[in-house]
């Protein structure tokens, strides 16, 4: 496993310094910038996203727990404080740990190796998920990768497969409901009767339908509570 790409953010040099010393003494760390600042760091990292940050919380102008809301999923949060009432506000970002400075390496490591121990579950569990599925079509098996599938629409008794940069649809004799059973439930949304839409492939959204280049796929009335659902979870 390559190592967990790091960041430090806090506003005093020793701590900056101490906590940079640590990251270099253990393997599965890489340091890839660290920052004496909250603002610093909000105008660099987005270009430039990392697995975990070491974040201090009182700091100026932008404190941790601020910048830690501005952050993307993905990235795990390590809180370095000398206040102990910070503890419960850490937990409530979803905070790997609470480290209280003084900061010794023992309890550094514990930390990072939380971390790892998160990363290497979600690795897992993505590892594990199926990343193609296969369709008879023209009495033949056709192998789809999931994530060039854009959309697929159900015609009676058989499924057309939309698949990006490809000029045509595959075409399969299967029933929708069983189409839907093969497809992953994070990955897939059905939006109609008819349609099932890949999520992280929607961009546009115009008047109740889903934009896939000169395409418009409908959101019926059944399958919209569930659909604005999820473009509410995503914009968080």
């Amino acid at each position: 496993m390559k190592p967990l790409l790091c960041a430090i953010v806090d506003d005093e040099p020793l701590a900056l310094d101490l906590l940079e010393s640590y990251v270099q003494r253990t393997p599965f760390l890489a340091l890839a910038g660290k920052f004496s600042s909250a603002v610093q760091a909000l105008e660099e990292l987005p270009a430039h996203p990392v697995d975990l940050i070491f974040l201090d919380i009182q700091m100026p102008e932008l404190n941790g727990l601020e910048f830690s809301r501005l952050l993307p999923d993905q990235t795990r949060i390590v809180f370095t404080t000398a206040f102990e009432q910070y503890a419960l506000d850490g937990y409530k970002v979803n905070a790997i740990d609470y480290l209280l400075k003084p900061i010794t390496y023992p309890d550094f490591l514990a930390a990072a190796r939380k971390a790892l121990q998160w990363f290497e579950l979600i690795r897992q569990e993505a590892d594990s998920k199926p990343k193609s599925i296969f369709v008879k079509s023209d009495y033949k098996l056709v192998q789809i990768h999931l994530r060039n599938i854009l959309y697929i629409e159900g015609l009676k008794d058989y499924v057309k497969i939309y698949e990006e940069g490809q000029p045509k649809p595959i075409i399969s004799l299967m029933s929708m409901k069983s189409m839907e059973e093969q497809l992953p439930a994070d990955r897939f949304i059905r939006v109609h009767r008819s349609f099932i839409v890949q999520k992280s492939k929607i961009r546009i959204v115009d008047h109740g339908r889903i934009v896939f280049g000169k395409a418009y796929i409908p959101i019926s009335d059944s399958y919209k509570h569930a659909f604005q659902s999820f473009l509410e979870r995503r914009d968080k």
